[in-house]
């Protein structure tokens, strides 16, 4: 058999081995969805391209392609990876120690989740909804998450450079970041009124708990009566984190759904010693709200504890696992989906908040509103 023939072979037999992995890995459906049919589709396109196409195919590369195609027709966090990247995932090589704090997701390119609090992305004044066309000159386009947030790390003091589009604007703005280790508190309160406390997660860990108690105990030794818990913005952190945040608000109670394949339902709730606080809640929602913290949102607004004010959140709420192909490469698959205590869908749908507040467009160089008109509303809501 020629080389090239060869080469062939093995690349479609690749292809249908992934396919047999993702359909033994997340259930026996490939008769119902006639997978295999498809496959057999798959195959005749593949030999009318390398018969007919006008230039020689770089097999490969073709098949990475559909690779990607594939991963692509699920949701924005599953993707396809190449050896490459499987193998720094697996070594949990990130990259580098320092970054710009962007979080990113995938919507036909790399768009940006959330900026941390404070970081060089956010004080270049990126924000969530902003599209990275490219990184240092590497277009994103077919580029995956994970690539993303490599190329974004690096040593201290490096810079990298993003190609940024806001908006509807037709000229994309170049945006120069030095990386840096991302520090900064994780919780940070204060008094917003005389009788309202405000306290704000920027992410989430396994220390939010006990932070959280921190903060609301010196708030409430100062007067407040009421709460204002910011999670705009908030994209970091263990899912589990923001459930475990949720039980210092709800008391005997489901708080979340874990949903896994073939339906099967798991329901997380709160004992009855949770719920130590008990004063009125509105949470701060926005685009750059997601995970963890949406989590923790719909945990709270699912059992009347609070009331989302803001605007729709991301829509990220499930768990991803690695599921290794014969040549290498993987798939970064969703295999656990969070619900609301309502077993009503976050992901990919978001969180709609009970008091709507549009936010004002930004153009790239202009400062923000002085005004926080999403925090007025809340206080206004909680009657301050």
């Amino acid at each position: 058999m020629p080389v090239r023939n060869r080469t062939v072979v093995l690349a479609v037999s690749t292809l249908i081995m992934a396919f047999a992995f993702v359909g033994g890995y997340l259930g026996q459906a490939m008769a119902k969805d006639d997978t295999y049919q498809h496959l057999r589709v798959f195959e005749d396109v593949v030999s009318l391209v390398l018969n007919n196409y006008v230039e020689p195919v770089d097999v490969r590369e073709a098949m990475q392609g559909a690779m990607r195609g594939l991963a692509d027709g699920l949701d924005p966090e599953s993707s396809y990876l190449t050896p490459a990247l499987v193998k720094s995932l697996e070594s949990n090589d990130r990259g580098g120690p320092a970054e710009v704090g962007l979080d990113l997701t995938r919507q036909y390119y790399l768009r940006v989740v959330a900026a941390r609090d404070g970081s060089p992305a956010a004080r270049a004044g990126l924000r969530p909804g902003d599209f990275v066309r490219a990184i240092d000159n590497r277009p994103t386009r077919d580029m995956s998450a994970h690539e993303g947030a490599r190329l974004l790390r690096g040593a201290p003091g490096s810079k990298v450079s993003l190609l940024v589009i806001r908006g509807n604007a037709a000229d994309p703005h170049v945006i120069d970041l030095a990386r840096e280790p991302i520090a900064g508190p994780e919780v940070v309160s204060r008094m917003a009124s005389r009788t309202a406390g405000y306290v704000r997660i920027a992410e989430f860990s396994a220390q939010s708990p006990a932070r959280l108690t921190q903060a609301i105990d010196g708030l409430t030794k100062t007067g407040a009566t009421r709460l204002v818990v910011d999670v705009r913005g908030t994209s970091r952190g263990d899912l589990d984190h923001g459930v475990a945040a949720a039980r210092l608000f709800v008391r005997n109670a489901p708080l979340a759904v874990r949903l896994t394949r073939g339906d099967q339902r798991e329901v997380i709730a709160a004992a009855a010693g949770d719920g130590a606080v008990t004063a009125p809640v509105a949470v701060l929602v926005d685009q750059g709200t997601a995970g963890a913290a949406e989590v923790f949102a719909a945990a709270l607004a699912g059992n009347d504890r609070a009331d989302l004010v803001g605007t729709t959140t991301l829509g990220r709420a499930a768990r991803q696992r690695l599921v290794k192909l014969p040549d290498s490469s993987g798939l970064w698959l969703t295999h656990i989906r969070y619900l609301t205590p309502d077993n009503d869908p976050i992901h990919e749908t978001g969180l709609v908040p009970d008091v709507v507040v549009e936010q004002p467009e930004v153009e790239f160089g202009s400062a923000p509103p002085a005004a926080d008109q999403t925090l007025q509303k809340a206080l206004d809501h909680l009657g301050q």
